[in-house]
């Protein structure tokens, strides 16, 4: 069974995510809310889980169960977004405006995967 190329895009972008969250750790670090327990293995499981989660796209038998854990995974992060508009440490830098647009833009990513459920 072939997919979309577009499928294949996403991924490809929730493989290279999570293949972050190794070369560049800090930058997740920095953005991980401050009473989530151990940090540092947090970005590693993370970066794991994005990494899997897009492989398993590419795998029919696993196409439909790496939707909904990306969806899942997605709504989770929703609490790294929120965290990251608590303060000015929390942005890490990030402009507000940019922070409040990453929220639906959440919420457009959990609809792009959930798209791919019919194919």
């Amino acid at each position: 069974m072939t997919f979309p190329w577009h499928l294949y895009l996403m991924a490809a972008v929730y493989i290279f995510a999570g293949i972050m969250h190794f070369i560049k750790p800090k930058a997740y670090l920095r953005i991980m809310p401050r009473y989530i327990p151990q940090p540092k293995l947090m970005v590693s499981l993370s970066g794991i889980t994005e990494i899997l989660l897009g492989i398993g796209l590419c795998v029919p038998a696993l196409k439909n169960l790496s939707i909904y854990g990306i969806i899942a995974m997605l709504v989770v992060f929703l609490l790294v977004h929120i965290y990251m508009l608590s303060g000015e440490k929390a942005s890490a830098g990030i402009p507000k405006w940019i922070l409040i647009l990453r929220l639906p833009l959440q919420f457009g990513l959990m609809y792009w995967a959930y798209w791919y459920l019919q194919f």
